[in-house]
């Protein structure tokens, strides 16, 4: 070999790794759209990650995840949808409630969607069917609104004779009615007197509480919102300063403090998406994916907090609980 033909040589072998490297495919680019916020979502991104890991991608080595929070506000969910339409995102996964998932819904008819919601996806036109979703939609539906009966049951086990029990609900949840209907009808059924609060801001957070207090009270229910999540250090600080045994829909409260959780697993539930996310990033339609129906739901119970609010729990109720925290 000449000298000219090796430094040809020489030349091609150190130009092909950088060859290579520009022929190597991006990794795709997952969406994250809440109407929640960062540090409230720290759990479901760890759970949501679990799911893809089981499919076999794992963030920042195969597939990047883009979020973008609402910060409890739907309003700013609509700007963020469209940029991730934008940056053409191969899946966008929806957090916070069946809003988050029509806003992406009405942003794109053509990129997959992964919903996390609560409502009944039929009903509302996000799916055509549970089992044949149609479309680019699919997901996981919590059911976080077909357990208010149940938990209305815990509070008076907790409270044996309440004259009343207060409901918060989220106004500017498009579900807010239907969650207060469904508490109400729940609570005729058993002769209890509901006290419902309505609140979309912290000063309603604020006066909700001082018109519980004033009310008398006896217990309180904070239903499924985004916002209330968001909120949830605010709701629990009320709540123990007043020494008002509330219950909550996710174990995220009773983890910061709150009293007791019952709910679906927001774990299991997230894992689930991030398998569907995993799946239709190997080729799986939406449309063939049949919407979730979660079967845990769990109470979880923080004991410190009964001790601090003055609560015996009744044995009974301790043992059905799924986690005790100590």
């Amino acid at each position: 070999m000449n000298r000219r033909d090796f430094i040809t040589l020489l030349g091609s072998a150190a130009a092909w790794p950088l060859g290579a490297r520009a022929q190597q495919p991006a990794k795709p680019v997952v969406g994250y759209l809440s109407a929640r916020s960062a540090p409230a979502d720290v759990p479901m991104l760890a759970a949501l990650n679990q799911g893809l890991a089981e499919i076999g991608f794992i963030e920042g080595q195969n597939v990047v995840i883009e979020r973008r929070w609402g910060e409890g506000q739907y309003s700013r969910v609509p700007a963020h949808a469209a940029d991730l339409v934008r940056r053409q995102v191969a899946v966008i996964v929806t957090a916070g409630g069946e809003t988050v998932a029509q806003i992406a819904k009405q942003a794109t008819s053509t990129i997959p969607i992964v919903f996390l919601g609560s409502g009944d996806p039929v009903q509302s036109g996000l799916v055509a069917s549970i089992n044949r979703p149609g479309g680019n939609i699919t997901g996981v539906n919590m059911l976080l609104f077909v357990l208010t009966t149940k938990q209305l049951g815990l509070l008076r086990e907790l409270v044996p004779t309440p004259k009343t029990i207060a409901l918060m609900v989220n106004p500017t949840l498009p579900e807010s009615e239907l969650q207060t209907s469904e508490a109400q009808e729940a609570a005729r059924a058993i002769g209890q007197q509901l006290l419902v609060l309505k609140a979309s801001t912290e000063a309603d957070i604020d006066s909700g509480f001082a018109t519980l207090v004033e009310q008398r009270a006896d217990a309180l229910l904070v239903v499924a919102s985004p916002f209330f999540v968001v909120s949830a250090p605010r709701i629990i600080a009320h709540a123990t300063r007043h020494s008002v045994p509330a219950l909550y829909f996710r174990r995220e409260f009773p983890e910061a403090g709150g009293l007791l959780s019952y709910g679906s697993s927001t774990v299991e539930s997230y894992r689930q998406a991030g398998v569907y996310v995993g799946r239709i990033l190997k080729g799986a339609r939406p449309a063939d994916l049949p919407v979730i129906q979660p079967t845990k739901v769990e109470l979880v119970i923080n004991l410190r907090t009964a001790k601090t609010l003055g609560l015996e729990i009744p044995p009974m109720l301790l043992a059905r609980a799924d986690e005790v925290i100590e």
